[in-house]
């Protein structure tokens, strides 16, 4: 089971529930839960707070909506372990999921990997037709008033995000962009100084509600540069498909041993994707990005045989998570409304 199916799963345990009586039929069964990784010092690897969206129209203890929906999942195919803590938090561990099915579903889905059913994240509907940002131009040549250059920038990251979960009811509108704060006055012409892109990440990298920072080490082209090393792992991703060719070998997905890290981040990218968009928080994804190009930068030097070792399964194998690293690297760039570089 991926976290992405342990949404969808929880959301079935819900429904069954109300359809088996053990909940009121009038019990309201959410569309869709956020199930997102448990922070430092809880229980297990995953949790939600499914009950006490659910308790309210049930009439009952979030505690008690927990319990019995937990003994539900306690059964349910690649879950390992469901304990109820707290006031009625459920907490999930995993079965253990191979590295191989994981890159085959990446593989599957190109950039869109972690995608709901839906739009096409390119597609970018606007709920505010009258002060949508035209696709066609960018930051460079259209100046706009601080506020509005830092709101555009968030709306369509929003929008972007927003419709791989299939909507964009979540958005901001130009009712609410004054919740979107502005690039600060003291900053100057930031997408002079930054580039388009580069202004852009600083712009995401904290909540709507936060003033951005534009530090200098976002022209250095170094691992002080969180924009610089995600864009470089991509590259490096890349380069790596090409250095192999030239070796003759390339990436068949199979066991990797040794990089739970890597592993684990990408395993949870969808999950980030419904967190942004469920919270209307674009720096989930640039978060994860870095936590991401982090752990291939770590990996990558592993991937190629070293002096005169020959290509061998192990290398294959590790090859086809690096290019899966890349392309959730590339798709979240492209979520962001970035430019992935295939050489850096």
């Amino acid at each position: 089971m991926t976290p992405a199916d342990l949404s969808r799963t929880v959301v079935r345990a819900v429904r069954c529930a109300v359809e088996d009586g053990e909940l009121p039929a009038d019990a309201v069964v959410p569309d869709r839960i956020v199930v997102e990784r448990t922070r430092p010092g809880g229980v297990g690897e995953y949790a939600t707070p499914v009950a006490f969206q659910v308790a309210r129209s049930a009439r009952r203890a979030p505690g008690e909506v927990a319990a019995l929906l937990a003994r539900r999942l306690g059964v349910a195919d690649g879950i390992e372990r469901v304990e109820v803590t707290g006031a009625g938090f459920l907490n999930f561990v995993l079965r253990k999921r191979s590295a191989a099915d994981l890159v085959r579903e990446i593989q599957a889905q190109g950039i869109r990997y972690g995608c709901a059913p839906g739009p096409d994240p390119e597609s970018r509907p606007d709920p505010d037709p009258e002060h949508a940002p035209d696709r066609d131009r960018d930051l460079a040549v259209v100046p706009a008033p601080r506020a509005e250059l830092r709101a555009r920038v968030v709306r369509d990251a929003l929008l972007r995000i927003a419709a791989t979960q299939g909507t964009t009811s979540t958005v901001p509108t130009s009712d609410t962009t004054p919740n979107i704060a502005p690039v600060p006055a003291r900053e100057g012409d930031v997408v002079a100084r930054f580039g388009v892109d580069g202004a852009a990440w600083a712009m995401l990298a904290v909540a709507p509600h936060e003033s951005p920072v534009f530090p200098e080490r976002l022209l250095a082209q170094d691992e002080s540069n969180d924009f610089f090393r995600v864009r470089y792992a991509h590259s490096r991703a890349r380069a790596l498909t090409r250095n192999a060719a030239l070796l003759g070998f390339e990436s068949l997905p199979g066991e990797v041993v040794g990089e739970d890290a890597l592993l684990r981040v990408l395993a949870e990218h969808p999950l980030v994707l419904e967190a942004a968009a469920h919270h209307r928080a674009p720096e989930r994804l640039v978060r994860q990005l870095v936590e991401l190009a982090d752990a291939l930068l770590d990996f990558h030097y592993r991937v190629l045989p070293q002096g005169d070792e020959k290509p061998s399964a192990a290398h294959r194998s590790r090859l086809a998570v690096a290019e899966a690293a890349g392309t959730v690297l590339a798709g979240g760039l492209t979520l962001l409304g970035m430019d992935a570089p295939e050489r850096l």
